[in-house]
């Protein structure tokens, strides 16, 4: 459905970003990660038309998007972070004005128009001026609008930003409904989201590619065994932590916690070395109690890996299983 080919985009001797090159297949919902400034909006303006590359291709559904633009407007429903909206119309009034600019035919506007307020759950405020409404609800009319002329593709670029945790789930329970049906670009700093919604992964920084492939294949090949969490009783926490940073391979040693003589820690060691075996040997030789030790699989372990590495951790089809 959408193939980027090593796009890159400069604004004079500043690339913006650099060889970007991945896939995402139809009904996907891909979480497109990276810090401030790595170059994702300029990537989702480049796949929608806004803008155009300055070498390498992207198409959406077999479309080039700077030589057959228009034909991929079509077919792209996009959300920026600030949602495109007339303040002083109603919630009605402006997406009738967007289906009759998006080319909706008038014999279908009234009743697309319906469809997206009830799934986007605006039909309630639908007579409403849409600046009287809530952050939450600006946000939801802004879905609305880029679901009208039912679109193949949705780019949302950080659709939960500034909601509370409330209305953040309502909108990604709906954007998880649209997996399947349509393929979905999520760009998103809360991980969490991703976690939730998304099953493909892209992590940019500095214009790079970083990774590219399915969630689980993140957690495990990046996160995996370089994060362990243990709960050991021994002298003090300070002798405990001085005594695993003498391990080969350990990176880190952050103490989360200290109940009497019980210290909880968080030991981040080098990408695709398991230290459960040491760390056990080291508290059992120092006869001290392991109350608990768990590998810490979690996206924030992986992404905070990801973006500090000089190098792509993965770079794979993410059309792979």
């Amino acid at each position: 459905m959408i193939e980027v080919s090593q796009l890159t985009k400069a604004y004079g001797p500043v690339r913006a970003i650099s060889d970007l090159t991945f896939k995402v297949e139809k009904g996907e919902v891909l979480g497109f990660l990276g810090p401030n400034g790595a170059g994702k909006t300029t990537t989702m303006r480049i796949l929608t038309g806004y803008m155009p590359p300055t070498a390498g291709t992207a198409t959406v559904a077999g479309y080039d998007v700077y030589k057959q633009s228009m034909e991929v407007r079509k077919r792209i429903g996009y959300l920026p972070e600030s949602p495109p909206l007339y303040l002083e119309m109603t919630v009605a009034s402006y997406l009738a004005f967007v289906a009759r600019i998006k080319g909706v035919p008038s014999s279908q506007r009234k009743a697309q128009v319906h469809e997206v307020m009830e799934k986007c759950n605006v039909a309630d405020v639908g007579y409403r001026i849409i600046g009287h409404l809530s952050k939450g609800y600006k946000q939801r009319v802004g879905l609305a609008q880029a679901l009208l002329n039912e679109p193949q593709v949705l780019v949302l670029d950080e659709p939960t930003i500034g909601l509370d945790p409330s209305q953040r789930s309502e909108v990604l329970d709906l954007i998880r409904g649209l997996g399947g049906e349509r393929t979905v670009i999520l760009s998103t700093h809360i991980l969490h989201d991703v976690e939730r919604v998304c099953t493909k992964v892209v992590v940019i920084n500095r214009g790079h590619l970083q990774f590219a492939g399915p969630l689980q294949r993140l957690q495990a090949e990046v996160a995996g065994s370089g994060s362990v969490r243990l709960e050991v009783a021994g002298p003090s926490d300070l002798l405990v932590s001085d005594a695993i940073k003498d391990l080969p391979d350990v990176l880190e040693v952050e103490v989360t916690a200290v109940d009497g003589p019980a210290v909880r820690l968080r030991v981040q060691c080098r990408p695709g070395r398991d230290l459960r075996p040491h760390l056990a040997a080291l508290v059992v030789g120092k006869g001290w109690d392991l109350l608990e030790m768990t590998s810490a699989k979690n996206l924030d372990d992986a992404f905070t890996q990801i973006i500090k590495s000089e190098e792509p951790v993965v770079a794979s089809n993410l059309s792979a299983p």
